[in-house]
């Protein structure tokens, strides 16, 4: 019923697009150095739940929907930079927030903050629209096909991005103990928001999709 022989193949694509720096990555480095270990993995769910939405989308037909409605895409865009923005602002606010009362504080809760990143990727949507219908091989029912290759991205990204956000979490850890420190990387936090909204500002100017 499903063809499984094209799963090594499209295990190297995922990878192709998932290694290079974007969104999500800088999202689970910045949360990770923010709010550390347990915050980076309240995160992922996040980013687990948004893919899954679109793999869901992909199985009832997002390819037909986005062929339908160009402009979708930088509409998306545009709610993904703003709220890049306001994560960006709201962090860099907190680290000043923490000099100030020696508090931890981080902005907005983390799993809803991973699934609005997940979700205003048009990365991800191009991925499913684009890549998936290629790896259908000799697939009876192309629902299944569709919906096993989904569930392996998916697994992909939360394993691979979620051991990123914890690693920067570990490294946010020893300085916990710093208030000069933990400032410090809610900058950077702050910092890497602002960059990412930046590219996806000038993405929406250019007419790309972010990559």
């Amino acid at each position: 019923m499903v063809d499984i022989a094209v799963l090594p193949a499209f295990v190297a694509v995922i990878l192709l697009f998932l290694i290079p720096p974007g969104p999500d990555m800088a999202f689970m480095i910045a949360v990770g150095l923010e709010g550390g270990r347990r915050i980076a993995t309240t995160a992922i769910l996040g980013i687990g739940t948004g893919m899954s939405v679109y793999a869901t989308g992909a199985v009832v037909g997002i390819g037909q929907l986005a062929d339908s409605y160009p402009l979708a895409f930088n509409a998306v865009k545009v709610i993904g930079a703003g709220y890049l923005l306001w994560l960006a602002l709201g962090t860099i606010r907190n680290a000043r927030r923490r000099t100030e009362t020696h508090e931890a504080v981080v902005t907005g809760h983390p799993y809803v903050r991973g699934l609005l990143i997940s979700l205003t990727n048009p990365k991800i949507i191009l991925f499913y629209v684009a890549v998936l219908p290629q790896f259908m091989g000799e697939a009876q029912i192309a629902g299944l096909q569709l919906a096993l290759l989904g569930a392996v991205n998916v697994a992909m990204e939360f394993i691979l991005y979620g051991a990123i956000g914890v690693l920067a979490g570990s490294f946010s850890a020893r300085f916990q103990s710093s208030d000069k420190g933990t400032s410090v990387l809610s900058y950077i936090a702050g910092a890497v928001y602002l960059v990412l909204a930046g590219i996806a500002i000038a993405d929406v100017a250019g007419g790309g999709i972010i990559s």
